[in-house]
């Protein structure tokens, strides 16, 4: 008899298991229902695009609308608007929609203004963000943040995952401050949104004057790619499409600051690219010597085009390049951003005369003019290895204080 109790506790036990393991990620918008009292009798101004649906497929917009005396006063768009189909870089007009004012925050201003601002008792941020540094959906949180403070607003952050898991960490903190770097974090920053929120406060970049909350994400594991959550992937920008593609983004987006085709204006930007001087058998056997972890490369050959809300004449348009083909064999292994360095290191030796640098540009991307000048001056891997790492122990000893899960 005992026995049996006993055969039959474990089975309850491991079904018990089973059913949390396979527990569907919860977003932060998935549990407003359960943080009612901060939306309650309040007029909201919602920083939002496309990617902000619930686990049924609604829109945050619809979500709050069907919550009883809630209203939605105001709609700020970042970069791409708030239906996320502008061009990379288009700048965006403030418009109306279904009566509600659409504010752009990425034209004019890149903060909401007291104007902007004068219907609304508390602002909600939820948007998708990839985990790079220079994905601009970050930055614009952060303004948004100065302004809430700035107004005595309060400020509520639906957190999302980090789509590249939050275990890997890596790359310079930026040394200056951009649109696509404000503070000093590193490329891969392994945070979710809403603890870089908690982090620009709690390390005084942003007034610890903020009322600021976070509804968290249930069910969540920092080990967690996105495709590992059982949430339903929706590009976050035109050149987004896929998890492949932000897996290799913190890497290969450092393209943008040369005269290398980057993908865009392909189906595949980011995972492919070259140029026509490229000779793609002699770049991928350099490339091979290298023996980068977690990735190989692929012989390719494309015709970037310009395709209506991807790109603005993209490089090399309609001219045949001689590249490579991002494999990604091992992610766990995988270092996005240093392959990315290194790689155009690569490039350097290999093209000197034809590899241009875009250098206010680049060096807005890596955070630093040190990395193109150590690559123009020839520097070693070892030397290129503890400029990509400047600042990095620093962060992480910071990070850690701001964790939330």
């Amino acid at each position: 008899m005992q026995v049996r109790i006993i055969k039959w506790i474990c089975f309850f036990l491991l079904i018990s298991l089973l059913s949390t393991s396979a527990q569907t990620v919860k977003t932060g918008l998935d549990r407003v229902g359960s943080y009612y009292h901060l939306f309650e009798g309040k007029r909201l101004g919602i920083v939002t695009n496309h990617t902000a649906l619930n686990a049924k497929g609604q829109h945050i917009t619809d979500v709050f609308k069907d919550m009883k005396n809630v209203t939605v006063a105001a709609l700020f768009g970042p970069e791409h608007g708030v239906r996320g189909n502008a061009a990379d870089g288009q700048k965006i007009e403030s418009e109306t929609e279904a009566e509600i004012p659409v504010y752009s925050l990425y034209g004019k201003t890149k903060k909401p203004n007291s104007e902007m601002l004068k219907n609304v008792d508390l602002l909600v941020f939820d948007i998708q963000d990839i985990g790079a540094r220079f994905y601009t959906y970050v930055w614009t949180m952060s303004y948004v943040m100065d302004a809430a403070e700035e107004n005595n607003i309060p400020l509520v952050v639906l957190d999302r995952p980090n789509p590249i898991t939050c275990k890997i960490v890596e790359g310079n903190c930026a040394d200056t401050s951009t649109f696509v770097g404000r503070f000093p974090i590193p490329v891969r920053h392994g945070m979710t949104i809403g603890e870089l929120a908690k982090l620009f406060k709690g390390e005084s970049w942003i007034s610890s004057n903020l009322d600021l909350t976070i509804v968290p994400l249930q069910n969540w594991k920092r080990e967690y790619w996105f495709d590992q959550t059982e949430l339903t992937f929706t590009a976050p920008s035109p050149n987004m499409p896929n998890l492949e593609t932000a897996t290799v983004y913190p890497g290969m987006c450092l393209l943008e600051g040369t005269n290398l085709s980057e993908g865009r204006g392909t189906d595949k930007p980011f995972i492919i690219f070259g140029a026509p001087w490229i000779d793609s058998k002699n770049l991928r056997n350099h490339l091979e010597s290298l023996q980068f972890d977690g990735v190989s490369f692929t012989d390719t050959t494309f015709i970037p085009v310009t395709i209506p809300g991807k790109a603005v004449r993209p490089k090399f348009e309609n001219k045949k390049c001689n590249g490579l083909k991002v494999i990604v064999d091992d992610r766990e292994k995988y270092k996005s951003y240093q392959t990315g360095v290194f790689l155009i290191n690569a490039l350097y030796q290999l093209y000197p005369g034809q590899l241009e640098f875009k250098r206010k540009h680049f060096d807005r991307l890596a955070g630093s003019s040190k990395i193109r000048r150590a690559i123009l001056g020839g520097s070693s891997k070892e030397e290129l290895k503890t400029l990509i790492s400047l600042g990095l122990d620093s962060f992480k000893q910071k990070r850690e204080k701001n964790l939330l899960y």
